[in-house]
């Protein structure tokens, strides 16, 4: 099972410059195994567009489904923030990021995400899939 970001699947959902990248890499791990969004992702991206009620049907016609994050992963991430915030982090990392990867890192295999730099520092071991030309 492979998370996907919210930022990916908006890139995705929007059409936007980089869509084409975000179908590329979500078609590449459809092919792995399923890919799947957790609560914050869901909520992000529906909150991102018009009608919030038709996010997961789009999202499940895309062959993307949803897993609850467990209470293992939200304890995580919330270790993950408080040591960000003592390294002297600053504001812009939010505790939906560090729940997004520490369910990707605890309940899934890997995470598709346009922010590998942040998961790769603060989640070590998590397999990092960067949508980009390949």
């Amino acid at each position: 099972m492979i998370a996907i970001d919210s930022s990916v699947l908006i890139d995705l959902l929007s059409g936007n410059e980089r869509a084409e990248l975000a179908e590329s890499s979500l078609r590449q791990c459809l092919v792995i195994g399923p890919v799947v969004v957790c609560d914050v992702v869901l909520a992000e991206v529906c909150a991102a567009f018009r009608d919030g009620s038709e996010t997961l049907p789009v999202l499940e016609s895309m062959s993307i489904h949803f897993s609850a994050m467990e209470a293992k992963s939200a304890l995580r991430a919330g270790e993950m923030q408080r040591r960000y915030r003592r390294n002297g982090g600053k504001r812009e990392r939010t505790v939906p990021d560090f729940l997004i990867g520490a369910h990707a890192l605890l309940q899934c295999s890997g995470l598709i995400t346009r922010d590998g730099g942040f998961y790769r520092d603060y989640f070590k071991g998590l397999r990092i899939i960067e949508p980009r030309l390949r």
